[in-house]
């Protein structure tokens, strides 16, 4: 799609806000902070970033304290928002692709033959990022966003928090306030709804506590020598099930659907089998123990008809969906279609959830709706997200697309002048997802599908969603795929300030191809381990 044709910066509709919030101090929210306040050069009056955490680091901090309240009897505990990381994670990204324009990654000598960061690593850079904007106080942790409401006649946006900091200043309760910002930034969400698969039983099954989203692993102590069966092979999936084959009872069982894509390298372990998708969950019937415990188990139905008895507990790694509950806008359009006038023109008190226009249970939908270049509310370019599409390199593509947006928000690139110009680029991706799934996969016989030795069609991949653009024709630079997005948006900001040409990351034929072979790295590195029982 061509958004080199949108009208000029210039244009009536075009916002210029002076006081810009960021909401998340995870990798999204803190390079969106930096560039609003470096690359604006100093053209925004203020510019905060709040994170609910009493620490900086989104996924990449792990550990936070439970602060017992003070007044047991009136005051609230501050609730905890775990991070999906785990002990033992190790990225599998390489620090070139960690690293945010003008802040080199540092080098590791601890590892060279494990050249991708560790969780402490990755979020010790992260905090040595953020440091100088904690002192010049553009950071608040301990600060709970509440509620985004958009306001009538773009006067803004309506925020509420909640200051767990001032629980002993108040009674032991968090202070709670409003205020108005010109235009906000929402760079958190992701990972706070897990994607869970709409399969047969499995309600019940987590009812009863005999199923867990890897959001919440942390670890495999307390799983010794149980039966368990793991759901998908990507990433968090490899690793649960190669922490547990030690210590469960084996083997320990992983249901896919399809051979994992080549960006999740894993090695073949004889303690873990490879089983089919499951088509269903049954909860067995409660039996006695010697002890006089009731203990509960489950028994999985299988695609290709075999079921597997007794299993202790069912992991499931099945991803995220986009899901900022807390922004609120103004009603639009049931069909999704506005122009200018129907929109910017109305008045209107009442708000309702950004997400009840979607729906996330279809992958065409699976998204934070109506953005154009997945980052501006079409019917209100004052709200952005940055980190709302599932990247492979996430870190420089939040770099420049907020880059974009603080360009775009001064006024230097362009975007189209009219809600419907704006709304086609989702118009158009929705259009290419839908086309993609008509596609079923096929998995190829003995291809990591189980045991069973047929090929049969399958549900097109998880991976065909709208927020995930993958690779990309690779052969052909990307075209496509992330890379392409990612250079369509770096354009823009060259042509805009062509200083920042020089140290933007580019999506060029040697990044693409060490992207490419960052993934058998990964795979090197895992067998350099596991030989050297690291």
């Amino acid at each position: 799609m061509d958004d080199n044709s949108a009208d000029s910066a210039n244009s009536t509709s075009a916002v210029r806000p002076r006081s810009v919030l960021v909401v998340g101090g995870g990798p999204a929210g803190l390079v969106t902070l930096r560039n609003l306040v470096e690359r604006s050069k100093g053209r925004f009056e203020r510019v905060l970033l709040v994170e609910r955490r009493d620490d900086i680091g989104g996924v990449w901090y792990q550990d936070e304290p439970i602060i017992p309240s003070a007044n047991p009897t009136t005051a609230m505990n501050k609730p905890q928002w775990p991070s999906p990381a785990y002990p033992g994670l190790v990225g599998n990204v390489l620090p070139r692709f960690l690293a945010f324009s003008e802040a080199p990654f540092p080098e590791s000598p601890n590892h060279p033959h494990q050249p991708f960061p560790t969780l402490t690593e990755t979020y010790q850079y992260l905090r040595s990022f953020a440091e100088p904007y904690i002192e010049q106080g553009n950071i608040q942790l301990n600060t709970e966003v509440m509620r985004i409401e958009e306001l009538p006649d773009k006067q803004g946006w309506k925020v509420r928090v909640r200051d767990w900091s001032m629980c002993d200043d108040n009674d032991g309760m968090p202070l709670e306030t409003e205020e108005i910002w010109d235009a906000v930034a929402v760079c958190a969400g992701y990972y706070d709804k897990p994607n869970w698969p709409d399969t047969e039983g499995l309600n019940q099954v987590r009812k009863r506590g005999l199923a867990l989203h890897a959001k919440w692993w942390n670890g495999p102590d307390g799983y010794e020598g149980k039966k368990a069966i793991i759901i998908g092979n990507a990433n968090s999936s490899n690793d649960i099930a190669s922490q547990l084959a030690p210590v469960a009872q084996t083997p320990v069982y992983r249901s896919m659907r399809r051979p994992a894509a080549p960006w999740f390298p894993s090695l073949a372990d004889s303690r873990i089998k490879n089983v089919s998708a499951i088509k269903k969950y049954i909860l067995q019937p409660a039996e006695e123990t010697d002890d006089g415990m009731m203990l509960e188990k489950v028994t999985v139905i299988l695609q290709d008809g075999s079921e597997i008895k007794d299993i202790d507990v069912v992991i499931l790694g099945t991803g995220y969906c986009p899901h900022p509950e807390f922004v609120h806008v103004l009603p639009v359009p049931a069909d999704g279609t506005a122009n200018a006038s129907e929109i910017n023109n109305k008045t209107v008190s009442s708000t309702v959830p950004i997400m009840s226009y979607t729906t996330p249970v279809l992958p065409q939908f699976r998204r934070i709706p109506f953005l154009h270049r997945h980052i501006l509310y079409s019917y209100n370019p004052s709200l952005a997200f940055i980190g709302a599409i599932l990247a492979m390199t996430p870190f420089i593509v939040a770099d420049v697309a907020s880059t974009w947006l603080t360009l775009a928000w001064l006024g230097e690139v362009s975007y189209p002048d009219s809600v419907d110009e704006r709304m086609a680029f989702d118009r158009e991706r929705i259009a290419q997802v839908v086309k993609l799934l008509e596609v079923p996969d096929t998995v190829p016989e003995n291809e990591g599908a189980g045991d069973s030795k047929e090929s049969s069609p399958d549900p097109p991949s998880s991976f065909v969603t709208y927020g995930f653009l993958g690779p990309g024709d690779t052969e052909n630079g990307g075209k496509g795929g992330e890379a392409e997005y990612a250079n369509n948006l770096r354009d823009d900001i060259v042509r805009a300030r062509p200083d920042l040409d020089a140290v933007l990351p580019t999506w060029d034929e040697e990044t693409i191809k060490a992207r490419t072979e960052m993934y058998p790295t990964k795979y090197e590195a895992l067998k350099w381990a596991q030989m050297h029982c690291v």
